[in-house]
């Protein structure tokens, strides 16, 4: 893990995390869609825990909303920027830790735990099931779990078809263009069926999955420049539609949402 840690700190000194879910119309699709179904899930009083909460665009979200929100964020950079943006009106705790460890916390104690980060930097299936383990370790009976993860595909599409490095792709996939987990690559994929299967051994209920951001990714030139009556029609379109299994998996990111039984 120290090594990867060291990646990732490498990685994120030189990456803007702060305007990743808000610098054009095609990103904030994925914020829009995370909370309109967090908020489906929300009740007035819960507490919320974001594990890997990079600069906090979701824990300042909900605290402005006055939740109170618990925030562990690996990175350095990224937790001192989370930390500049809490102010004496808002109740959030954020402190420096990794989704393996949550021993700062005792079982059961939050009501929505958010994980919508650190599934794309676990490159085994152990760490991934050990990162659920954990965040279900702390969430209460019935609580809710709200899990993100980029998807194989997306791959495909943006790195190797769009941006043009067709060729370049067996360098990271296998003959069934699954691609291969690596650290020194920065970014975990997943497709739905490995996602089953993380799950398979833990006693929870999957409520819904969703195509978080859906096809836009790959159409971002035509999203950027639809003008604002336009844009409103096609997220529209995309929240009523993020759900229907046959778009699934060509999303960049998807979103799970499981419960602890």
């Amino acid at each position: 893990m120290d090594n990867v840690e060291t990646i990732l700190e490498n990685y994120y000194n030189n990456y803007d995390e702060e305007s990743r879910l808000v610098r054009d119309k095609t990103h904030t699709i994925e914020f829009i869609t995370t909370t309109k179904f967090v908020d489906k899930y929300l009740k007035t009083g819960d507490r919320i825990l974001e594990i890997g909460a990079g600069t906090g665009r979701y824990t300042i979200h909900y605290a402005n909303k006055g939740y109170t929100v618990d925030a562990v964020e690996l990175v350095k950079k990224n937790l001192d920027i989370l930390k500049s943006k809490i102010t004496k009106d808002l109740n959030v705790n954020a402190i420096q830790g990794n989704c393996l460890d949550l021993s700062m916390y005792e079982d059961n104690t939050f009501d929505v735990t958010l994980v919508l980060g650190p599934l794309y930097h676990l490159y085994t299936e152990e760490d991934a099931k050990k990162a659920i383990d954990e965040s279900l370790r702390v969430t209460k009976k019935n609580g809710k779990i709200i899990i993100a993860y980029i998807t194989d595909d997306a791959v495909v599409l943006s790195y190797g078809i769009r941006k043009g490095n067709l060729k370049r792709l067996p360098e990271f996939c296998d003959e069934n263009w699954k691609v291969e987990n690596r650290a020194e690559e920065i970014f975990a994929t997943y497709r739905i069926e490995d996602f089953d299967r993380l799950i398979s051994g833990f006693n929870v209920q999957r409520l819904e999955t969703i195509a978080a951001d859906g096809i836009a990714p790959q159409m971002q030139e035509y999203i950027n420049n639809l003008d604002e009556e336009e844009f409103a029609l096609y997220v529209d379109y995309h929240l009523k539609n993020c759900m229907r299994k046959e778009l699934m998996g060509y999303s960049s990111h998807v979103l799970e949402i499981i419960e602890k039984r």
